[in-house]
């Protein structure tokens, strides 16, 4: 890898995705320290502070940790739009290429890392977003608008019939045991979670790229390029985001998170609201905070590497690859263990980049979009 430093970054872009990392992180790692968690149901070795702790996770993280992801895809992808553009090389091959690099990476996370991968997901999204990707901006968050409202009735809708998701305690306890086999344990049970991880999908999938068409429209004004200059904005982003995502978050939390379907569709019509108010808020915090700003920038940059470091590491601390803490942690535990993997991501990734212009995973990604190694 060529050492310099990267140039043309936008930091406060860089940072907001850096930041969406440890959302995602805390989001995921639950699925690592307990098999209870996929399976819907919880870990019955919790008290009642482990529940609170669990809750707070759901109202805070659960359904907004990857819309907050999926909007900077929409909005980095109007950057390399714009880049491909100013040097008048052709961009549908080499985004294709980047999302079929993206699936084969996501792929293998899903298998040997972390069965909840969404690279796949967002390299099949990837397609779509080419197709509309000429769209007006306020078409895009019209029907950005219009995926939510029948992803959200479909559940409320479903929750009137009666219907009901699939919880199931003694798989809760067989997964849990698996994590902490070894790594042929852990494969397997990545492999045996595949079908209800696509079932998911059918939730996850269209939010996911009504995020994108968020974002889409957001490049299309340059809304992240001059942040004081959409302030007026961000603070009504702030103030209609908090109190409906807060409140419906609590919803979710309190009716016993995704198991529960209309609490599913109270999440799902406002979770945007609330990860609309968190990247408002962290927008506006890093436009005035150059170094904190900076602090965080560099895991953005190496947001794919951070990503897939962060399930290796979940990997080593909790499975029987490493310590085989699965189902040993308490939730506040698990949470001081997601800070300090991510404080060591921030050392890590501002270190390697004095070194390098950006990191491993990215630099992969690259060399198989350019058909060369990158310079």
């Amino acid at each position: 890898m060529t050492t310099a430093v990267d140039t043309g970054r936008i930091t406060v872009v860089d940072a907001l995705r850096g930041s969406a990392l440890l959302f995602i992180l805390m989001a995921n790692i639950v699925f690592f320290s307990s098999g209870f968690a996929f399976h819907l149901v919880d870990d019955p070795a919790h008290g009642a502070f482990d529940r609170l702790v669990v809750g707070l996770g759901e109202l805070l993280f659960t359904m907004k940790a990857y819309l907050l992801f999926s909007f900077l895809f929409g909005y980095s992808f109007t950057l390399q739009l714009g880049s491909a553009s100013r040097r008048g090389a052709s961009f549908g091959s080499s985004f294709r290429r980047r999302l079929y690099g993206l699936f084969a990476l996501g792929a293998l996370h899903a298998v040997l890392l972390f069965h909840g991968d969404i690279l796949t997901t967002y390299a099949l999204l990837g397609f779509a977003l080419l197709a509309v990707h000429r769209i007006e901006a306020r078409t895009a968050l019209r029907a950005a608008a219009a995926i939510i409202g029948v992803i959200a009735f479909g559940a409320a809708l479903a929750a009137v019939l009666g219907a009901a998701l699939t919880t199931d305690a003694e798989a809760g306890a067989r997964s849990t045991l698996a994590l902490q086999g070894g790594f042929g344990d852990v494969v397997l049970e990545h492999v045996r979670s595949m079908p209800a991880m696509i079932g998911a999908l059918a939730v996850q999938g269209p939010l996911a790229f009504a995020a994108f068409l968020v974002g889409l429209a957001a490049g299309k004004q340059r809304l992240l390029t001059d942040v004081p200059a959409h302030e007026d904005l961000l603070r009504r982003c702030e103030r209609v985001g908090y109190p409906v995502g807060l409140a419906g978050g609590l919803v979710f939390a309190v009716g016993g998170g995704t198991a529960n379907l209309t609490g599913l569709a109270v999440s799902v019509a406002t979770a945007p609201f609330l990860a609309a108010a968190y990247a408002a808020s962290l927008l506006r915090l890093f436009s005035r905070r150059a170094r904190l700003a900076a602090l965080v920038a560099p895991a953005g940059r190496m947001a794919l590497t951070n990503y897939l470091g962060q399930s290796l590491l979940c990997v080593l601390v909790f499975t029987g690859v490493g310590l085989g803490l699965a189902g040993r942690t308490s939730p506040a535990a698990t949470v001081l263990i997601a800070l300090l993997i991510y404080a060591t991501q921030l050392a890590y990734s501002a270190w390697w980049l004095r070194r390098f212009r950006q990191g491993p995973a990215e630099w992969l990604l690259r060399a198989w979009i350019q058909r060369r190694t990158p310079r």
